[in-house]
């Protein structure tokens, strides 16, 4: 008797450590190279709670993982023109703002274009924004181009086969991303992405067509591509191309990479953190996101990603190479050539994949 009263009470006690631990958890499910280095292990010190952090490369995957419900994640990172059609299937639930100081923090013009796809700002931040174009490994470009200069029109080294026969060669990259993949196509087409016309696929098609046998590589993020020469060109987003080129600096190879806007335009995205509707752990969720709200927290995650963010107060903090640089921080000029991506209905959704799958896996007939 005594004994059995003995192993009652350890394996309570263990039991209730055990839950302990477990509510002392954060799963968060985020982009890849999209946090700092040392953001984590702060906010683990901080307040005690262990993060569980996975990474995807495309909305695509992370849409698939939230609409299948039971996804174990406390915080995601959906970018706005994903998160329409994430909200209209119940993805996410309502944050409590009573939880979220730091939320005065963020900049109101931000919260007002993030509210053309979540109305009232009930389910999502803002994280970080940025654009999407193509980086080059300059000194190797020129001279696979011979004396053919640069086009202005930058998304041509991609997608003109006078340009791209040349450098395939030296090796071209493609995105992962069939949403990325279509909004470049159709920029370049000069189409306006936020228009959804199902009209404007077949002449992507054939866009992507003429271009897959110049492409050496799909990646999500081709950093050591471009620093290690395995390809000269690639899609890539805005702040990676800067990371590759400080690498590339510090690197023997000292390969001059560069992030190149198209005359035509690029495209403006706008990355959020949301809490999933099942999410097991809502209270460290929102400690974590008030966390990244932070100043101090957000200028270093920009000033090492490359990446302006949705907090006003960090300006200050930021590197000014960084501000000055109207390709990370664009100017009204420059502003007034990008494109945002709208919320794509779902039908037109899967036609892009499917259209995206035909190009990368070259399964033309």
């Amino acid at each position: 008797m005594w004994r059995a009263m003995v192993m009652g009470a350890c394996l309570a006690i263990w039991t209730l450590a055990a839950q302990a631990e477990e509510q002392n958890v954060l799963n968060v499910y985020n982009w890849s190279h999209y946090i700092g280095q040392r953001t984590l292990q702060r906010f683990e010190r901080e307040t005690g709670i262990k993060v569980r952090y996975d990474v995807y490369d495309s909305n695509e995957i992370l849409q698939g993982k939230l609409l299948t419900g039971r996804s174990g994640y406390d915080v995601v990172g959906p970018s706005m023109s994903f998160l329409g059609n994430q909200l209209a299937a119940g993805a996410f639930q309502s944050l409590d703002k009573s939880k979220l100081p730091n939320y005065r923090q963020l900049d109101p013009a931000l919260l007002r274009q993030l509210a053309a796809a979540d109305p009232g700002n009930r389910h999502a931040v803002p994280y970080l924004w940025g654009t999407s174009s193509v980086a080059i490994d300059e000194d190797r470009v020129r001279q696979a181009l011979g004396g053919q200069p640069l086009p202005a029109d930058a998304l041509a080294l991609l997608f003109d086969p006078a340009y791209a026969a040349k450098l395939s060669g030296c090796g071209i990259a493609m995105m992962i991303s069939p949403s990325q993949v279509v909004v470049q196509a159709l920029i370049y087409l000069g189409k306006d992405p936020a228009l959804n016309r199902p009209e404007d696929l077949p002449a992507v098609a054939g866009l992507l067509r003429a271009a897959r046998p110049h492409v050496r590589v799909f990646t999500s993020a081709p950093i050591n591509d471009l620093v290690n020469g395995e390809v000269c060109v690639a899609m890539i987003y805005s702040g990676d191309a800067y990371i590759a080129a400080r690498r590339a600096s510090e690197a023997k190879s000292r390969r001059k990479i560069r992030y190149l806007l198209s005359s035509k335009g690029a495209e403006l995205w706008m990355d959020t953190f949301a809490i999933p509707k099942d999410a097991p752990h809502p209270d460290n969720a929102h400690r974590f996101i008030d966390f990244m709200m932070r100043p101090e927290v957000m200028a270093e995650i920009s000033n090492e990603l490359f990446y302006p963010n949705a907090v006003p107060a960090t300006r200050p903090l930021l590197e000014r190479a960084l501000t000055a640089d109207r390709n990370l921080y664009p100017d009204a000029a420059t502003m007034a050539r990008l494109r945002s991506q709208g919320r794509v209905p779902p039908a037109l959704q899967r036609e892009r994949v499917r259209l995206f799958n035909q190009f990368k896996n070259n399964s033309y007939r």
